[in-house]
């Protein structure tokens, strides 16, 4: 520090080589030099507790990322599925372009010999032009559901994305719609037990008791031991820095005690927040356990159901096609009419792709059950 005192009378006189010099200084420096020292010895454990808490909300953190990652892979299986469900249903609708075409070139004989009208023949072309349509439509959303999956998979950049798609898709597939369903409580235990999300609410918990614990701290008193070192200099003094420094430094070592008595109800309030926090967790909890429950339960049930439906729905494609080949028998003899052979051929659509769907549904929903069994497994 540096003083100026501008009134001072004092002079300093000092001799030199026989001559006498006086000077008065009206300027002076003060220095102090020290370190000083804290240790709370005891605050209610406030100190060891926010260590706690903030090794808890680094366990939630991850937890809450490890959920988010839970899902996105959820999301990518989805659209999985449906790449495969519509590469399948391509195939379905190149089979039956074919039989179109078989169908239209018949009816361009017929319509030659005299048995077929225009008429007719202009409606198989009509259902030869919508196969085409169905196969197009069916190429064009797999094109979509590849770039929802890239934007997924953050891949935006790549021009040429491939998906894996089994060579025997169709009996492939067939066989992992008709496996057996995980039982509903066991995939519900395991899921409690592995589930982020769930892991997650606990953790909520366990950091709101930590934080009622801190917010109880503070009725309690605190214990700490101070200590210091310090010395100081002046340039008023007649000695030099370091005889100052020597003499006047000084060390002390102290106790200290702290009683909270009157806090404007601060930490009553911060007590009853902390309260309501773990009431809230719990609740929160219990929210996240039930929406686990509904949401397996829900893929419980659509796999049980859509595994029904594809069992029925095998027996009515074989039934369809059989009734259909019989019908392109009986036109080619003239037995049949346009509207008999193209009602059929509808009837044989609309089974075949009720197969795809509950296949397709039931595989994915038995994948997902499996997945929250197993958050750890692939999808």
């Amino acid at each position: 520090m540096m003083g100026w005192r501008p009134w001072i009378n004092n002079q300093t006189s000092t001799v030199a080589n026989g001559t006498v010099t006086n000077k008065i200084s009206k300027t002076y420096y003060n220095g102090s030099y020290g370190v000083n020292a804290y240790w709370t010895v005891w605050n209610g454990n406030k100190n060891h507790n926010t260590v706690k808490l903030n090794k808890l909300a680094e366990q939630k953190a991850q937890k809450d990322s490890a959920s988010t990652t839970l899902k996105l892979k959820e999301q990518i299986a989805s659209l999985y599925v449906q790449i495969l469900y519509l590469t399948e249903a391509v195939g379905v609708n190149r089979q039956s372009l074919e039989t179109c075409v078989k169908n239209e070139e018949r009816g361009k004989t017929m319509l030659e010999v005299g048995k077929m009208s225009k008429a007719d023949l202009a409606q198989l072309t009509a259902q030869r032009a919508q196969d085409e349509y169905n196969i197009v439509s069916a190429q064009s959303q797999i094109a979509t559901a590849k770039k929802e999956l890239k934007q997924l998979l953050e891949l935006t950049n790549v021009e040429r994305f491939e998906i894996f798609i089994p060579e025997d898709i169709a009996e492939a597939n067939d066989q992992k719609a008709l496996a057996s369903i995980p039982a509903l409580t066991d995939i519900y235990q395991s899921a409690i037990a592995t589930r982020p999300e769930i892991a997650s609410a606990q953790l909520a918990i366990k950091s709101s008791d930590v934080s009622l614990a801190i917010a109880k701290a503070g009725k309690m008193p605190t214990i700490g031991i101070n200590g210091s070192l310090g010395t100081s200099s002046s340039s008023m003094s007649d000695r030099t820095w370091g005889q100052q420094v020597k003499t006047n430094f000084d060390a002390g070592l102290g106790l200290s005690l702290s009683v909270p008595i009157f806090d404007g109800r601060q930490t009553k309030t911060a007590v009853n927040k902390a309260i309501l926090q773990r009431r809230q967790a719990e609740l929160d909890l219990q929210d996240s356990e039930k929406l686990l429950w509904s949401t397996i339960e829900g893929y419980w049930i659509d796999a049980t159901t859509n595994q029904q439906k594809f069992r029925a729905a095998q027996a009515s494609v074989e039934s369809q096609q059989a009734s259909y080949d019989l019908l392109s028998e009986q036109f080619s003899l003239g037995l049949k009419n346009i509207v008999e052979l193209m009602t059929g051929k509808t009837n044989l659509l609309n089974a075949q792709q009720e197969k795809l769907q509950s296949k397709y549904m039931t595989i994915l929903d038995i994948q997902m059950l499996n997945f929250y069994g197993n958050s750890n497994a692939d999808l």
